[in-house]
């Protein structure tokens, strides 16, 4: 490899930086997961069972995200020690690092996942009128008085 090419590969190939599991805190998740788009991330490949690319998250909450923008999110989720990325060729698989923050944490990223999961659940019945209440839905005591 000339000198070029290795300066080449050493700026645009730079090392992904995760940090130990010693150093990840409660903070750090909470500050990565206080965005609802890197949460709704995060919740995904937590539950996505296998390594996903970046690119699969171009649209989030059917918001069209801008690589850079998505790019930005990754980083959080991997400095706060979410999520390890690992890339391939041109694409960088992100995994959570489940045992990592079980271990550190306990039972508290999977309660996480479990309430963002339920909030988005009902907002998207919510933005489908599933579950709102008309004025002859309840008890007829709650019903307004005809007439």
């Amino acid at each position: 490899m000339d000198s070029l090419s290795i300066l080449c590969y050493k700026y645009f190939m730079r090392p992904i930086v995760h940090p130990a599991a010693s150093d990840i805190t409660v903070e750090g998740i909470l500050h990565a997961l206080a965005d609802p788009v890197r949460a709704r991330i995060f919740v995904e490949i937590a539950r996505a069972g296998c390594p996903q690319t970046c690119s699969a998250f171009l649209e989030v909450s059917d918001r069209v995200v801008p690589k850079s923008t998505l790019s930005q999110h990754f980083k959080v989720l991997r400095e706060a020690g979410l999520i390890r990325s690992v890339r391939k060729g041109v694409e960088m698989y992100n995994m959570p690092r489940d045992d990592d923050l079980h271990e550190r944490f306990g039972t508290l990223i999977t309660a996480i996942i479990e309430a963002h999961t339920a909030q988005y659940q009902r907002a998207r019945l919510a933005d489908n009128g599933v579950g709102k209440q008309t004025d002859t839905d309840g008890p007829p005591e709650s019903r307004p008085a005809e007439g």
